[in-house]
């Protein structure tokens, strides 16, 4: 005989996942303006000769970020199998601003890049791990919409980085800008205090009869517990090469290294690039807003266009607008028109990527999901290192003015390799799961 919750139940169920989600959106926020304040500050760092920094070190430098990121991600999992998933985003927390410190008190490109490299490290960690928070105290029926409102605020964090050099540079200098990265620092306590630890972890540790109090007081689900080993996610690897499995594999690795390519090559060159477009620095960071702005847009409507569309066709009509979106910015053209570009470019770049896992997961079987979005977002993550370099070597080679032109070459070839994925005949057509799907962005 099942009861329904009641509502005071439920109303504290509600509480706790307004606390969870409001935490973790906090700590995403501060993971998305430690991510792009190097982008934000980049342009004065080179005008200033800071360092000595030529335009190939600076890509060198944005690289060195995403490679952290890709560790960090990579990592993330088994750290957090072992000390747990709250310990491991209080240590991300730390990490990252710890290391925004390093590069505010950085005397040369050596430590500078250092810290970026640990920070990237922490800003990897984070996200995976917050979403598998979130998904955890979701209210039932709502892990989707929740994920979705927590991705957005990595948008708000390149949003706030664009003020903070904006009100920051001129009349203070950019270290500030980097110490206003250590901040969140003063939120690991309290993330450390008010933050739950996660069900799932706490079931993958055998402490079942916790999970359970802690879920039934809350009226929110305790999650399965995850089955095999080692040698299962090793199996379900090979699965994704055997037969003709392998041709739709690599059509999908090739277009997420070209998605990430893209979206970490623009987030860090924009500003940079629209200044060697010929408009002024404030002109330049505010590009940066708005072109956040339209990717908290385009998280929210992308789910919904899939839906109804399919995430293959939308996913490949997504990054050939975001192709002709990054192509028209190396044109000068009207402020007002470049910021209605900006902003769409925004709107489909952002969730193109998402697009491409969306597909992963819809046609693979149900037991090999976890594993082919998995691994689509970590080769993806080879493009995400790649983006910033490439940048820097166009500009320190003379030619910047071909950056967006480079950049929307990639979002063409993602947008064919995902179109010939999407001509293919679909394993199944089976709903994928919201947490792998989001996770692996």
């Amino acid at each position: 005989m099942s009861s329904s919750p009641s509502p005071l139940r439920s109303a504290r169920g509600s509480r706790l996942a307004l606390l969870v989600v409001g935490l973790c959106w906090l700590a995403v926020l501060f993971d998305g303006l430690d991510m792009f304040i190097y982008g934000s500050v980049l342009p004065h760092l080179l005008e200033t000769r800071t360092f000595g920094l030529t335009a190939d070190q600076a890509g060198d430098l944005g690289s060195y970020a995403t490679f952290g990121m890709l560790v960090g991600a990579l990592v993330a999992g088994t750290i957090a199998d072992r000390i747990g998933r709250k310990r491991l985003m209080v240590s991300c927390v730390t990490l990252f601003s710890l290391a925004s410190g390093a590069c505010a008190l950085a005397d040369s490109v050596t430590v500078f890049g250092l810290g970026r490299t640990l920070a990237g490290v922490g800003l990897g960690g984070l996200l995976p791990t917050a979403i598998s928070m979130v998904s955890d105290y979701a209210p039932r029926g709502r892990g989707a919409i929740v994920i979705g409102l927590l991705m957005t605020a990595h948008h708000a964090g390149g949003i706030l980085s664009a003020y903070v050099a904006k009100w920051l540079i001129d009349p203070v200098g950019w270290r500030a800008a980097f110490w206003v990265c250590v901040l969140p620092l003063l939120f690991a306590p309290v993330l450390a205090k008010l933050l739950p630890e996660s069900l799932s972890f706490l079931v993958a540790k055998g402490r079942g009869e916790e999970a359970r109090a802690l879920a039934e007081r809350y009226d929110v689900e305790v999650p399965a517990a995850r089955t095999g080993g080692a040698g299962d996610r090793w199996t379900n690897l090979a699965n994704l090469f055997r037969g003709n499995e392998w041709i739709q594999t690599l059509l999908y690795w090739v277009a997420s290294f070209g998605g990430l390519l893209l979206v970490y090559g623009v987030a860090t060159w924009l500003p940079t690039l629209m200044r060697a477009e010929g408009y002024e620095l404030g002109s330049a960071l505010s590009f940066v807003v708005v072109f956040n702005l339209g990717g908290i847009v385009g998280m929210l409507v992308a789910g919904r266009a899939a839906d109804r569309f399919g995430a293959p066709r939308v996913s490949a009509l997504w990054f050939a607008l975001t192709a002709a979106g990054v192509f028209l910015l190396s044109i000068h053209m009207d402020m007002t028109v470049t910021m209605i570009v900006v902003f769409f470019t925004g709107v489909f770049l952002n969730s193109a990527q998402t697009m491409i896992y969306a597909t992963v997961s819809i046609r693979s079987d149900a037991d090999n999901r976890a594993t082919a979005v998995g691994w689509t977002s970590g080769m993806g993550r080879f493009g995400a290192v790649f983006g910033p370099w490439l940048g820097g070597q166009l500009l320190a080679s003379g030619y910047g003015d071909w950056g967006f032109t480079a950049f929307a070459i990639a979002g063409v070839s993602s947008m064919v390799f995902i179109g010939i994925a999407a001509l293919r005949s679909p394993q199944q057509t089976a709903t994928g799961s919201e947490r792998e799907l989001v996770a692996a962005h």
